[in-house]
């Protein structure tokens, strides 16, 4: 039975919601810079922006049964616009790769860890609630990489999905062992952007699946 200081969602501290709408803007910066660079047009750059943003929580909700958040709440859907009009109305130079990397990796961590408490809020078990963490914070990406023609970062051996695992995954194991809501958080996405963080200082990636010869 999970312990009872996991709070249901419709409880979660109002800081919860806001860096929510953060990681929300973060991915939306990444689709709407995917459709800019392709010399797209600006309701292209707002679709990809929505797209991405809420993609990886609208699959988490469907899946725990919960009302997808960005139709119940316009917040969601006005950041991901807001977002895209602001790369739309300001010059390129402001978006640098390396810059929106580290802004990703923020978003990467504290949206597994949020996908993760509220699978749990919703009683989905320990392990189903890591990975729904997982998917709020990476399918958005993977769909953004399909409809841009590029190779989904389930394909790359760079650690993100990593990341994201290590962070809900931890999330999940310290509620369990009864560390406060808030503490598990942050210790939890600390690991999830220090792990991530490294990846891209050093380049680290995964050892790639070998082919062996037959004995």
């Amino acid at each position: 039975m999970l312990p009872v200081a996991i709070l249901p969602p419709e409880i979660l501290p109002a800081a919860a919601r806001w860096l929510d709408l953060a990681g929300l803007a973060v991915f939306a910066a990444s689709g709407a810079l995917a459709a800019a660079k392709r010399g797209q047009t600006f309701v292209t750059l707002i679709f990809f922006g929505l797209i991405t943003g809420v993609g990886g929580g609208t699959v988490r909700d469907l899946l725990i049964d919960a009302p997808v958040f960005w139709i119940h709440d316009a917040r969601a859907a006005s950041m991901c616009l807001f977002v895209a009009t602001l790369i739309w109305t300001t010059p390129a130079r402001w978006w640098r790769d390396e810059a929106l990397g580290w802004f990703d990796a923020v978003g990467l961590a504290a949206y597994a860890v949020f996908g993760a408490a509220k699978a749990l809020g919703y009683g989905v078990p320990p392990v189903p609630a890591a990975l729904m963490g997982v998917m709020s914070a990476c399918v958005g990406g993977i769909i953004r990489d399909v409809l841009a023609g590029e190779p989904s970062i389930l394909m790359r051996p760079e650690l993100y999905v990593t990341a994201a695992a290590l962070a809900s995954a931890t999330y999940v194991i310290l509620v369990l062992l009864g560390l406060p809501v808030g503490w598990s958080a942050v210790i939890a996405a600390s690991a999830g952007f220090t792990l991530r963080a490294l990846a891209i200082r050093y380049h680290l990636a995964l050892p790639a699946y070998a082919e062996r010869a037959d004995p």
